[in-house]
C-alpha cells in the first residue's frame, strides 16, 4: 500500500483474556504467536504507520514479541472493555499521521487471517468510499475492518464493550462488506486452543 492513501493500521491487542486465563496473544500456531502473524501479515501489505496496542500482561507481551516497525501504545483503561483500545489506538495513529484518511482495525487472535484480507478490504474501502468497510464470516459482520475519517469521532465516542461493529446499525452509516471465510475462528477457551492445535496438522 502506498503512503498517499494515508491509512494506519491498529492491531488490538490489549485484552486480559479471561475466558482462556493466559494471553490469547501468545497462543502459538504453527510454531508463531497468534499476535506474531498478524503483525506479519500487516507487515507484508506495507503500511506506513503500525500501532500496536497492549494492555493487559503488556511486559510479558512485549518480551515475547518482536514489535519493531510497530509503535506500541498502551491502554491502561484495558478492564473497560473494547472501546477504550479503539481510542487509544486511532488517538495514537491520528497521532502519528497526519491527514490521516483511514484507519483499519485488527484483533490478534485470528489465525486465519491472510494479508490477501487486508488488501480486499482495502481495496473496496478505496473504491466505494465508505464510512467503513468490514469482514463477513458466515452470518456475521466484524474484524478486520477499515474506517473512513468520517468515522472517526464515532469510534472515539464508543464505550465499555461496544465494539465498531455498533456502528452499523446508525442510521446513514454506509457500509460495506468483504468474506473472510474463517474469520470466525477466534481463540477464547482452551477448546479453541486444542482445536487450533488440530488443524496445524
Amino acid at each position: 500500500m502506498s503512503s498517499e492513501e494515508n491509512i494506519a493500521v491498529v492491531v488490538l491487542a490489549a485484552g486480559g483474556s479471561t475466558r482462556l486465563g493466559r494471553p490469547k496473544q501468545l497462543v502459538e500456531f504453527k510454531g508463531k504467536t497468534l499476535l506474531k502473524h498478524t503483525m506479519d501479515e500487516v507487515v507484508r501489505v506495507g503500511f506506513q504507520t503500525k500501532i500496536l496496542v497492549l494492555g493487559a500482561r503488556q511486559e510479558e507481551i512485549q518480551g515475547k514479541i518482536d514489535s519493531s516497525g510497530f509503535k506500541a501504545v498502551i491502554n491502561t483503561d484495558w478492564k473497560q472493555g473494547m472501546a477504550s483500545s479503539i481510542k487509544v489506538g486511532l488517538e495514537a495513529a491520528m497521532g502519528e499521521e497526519e491527514g490521516l484518511n483511514h484507519v483499519l482495525f485488527l484483533v490478534s487472535d485470528q489465525p486465519f487471517l491472510e494479508s490477501k484480507n487486508l488488501i480486499k478490504l482495502v481495496q473496496t474501502q478505496l473504491r466505494e468510499n465508505p464510512k467503513a468497510t468490514y469482514s463477513q464470516y458466515g452470518e456475521n459482520i466484524g474484524v478486520p475492518a477499515i474506517f473512513g475519517k468520517e468515522a472517526f469521532p464515532l469510534l472515539l465516542n464508543l464505550k465499555g464493550d461496544e465494539g465498531a461493529k455498533k456502528l452499523m446499525h446508525m442510521e446513514d452509516f454506509k457500509y460495506c462488506t468483504e468474506v473472510f471465510k474463517k474469520g470466525g475462528f477466534d481463540v477464547d477457551t482452551e477448546a479453541d486452543v486444542q482445536q487450533l492445535k488440530q488443524m496445524e496438522i
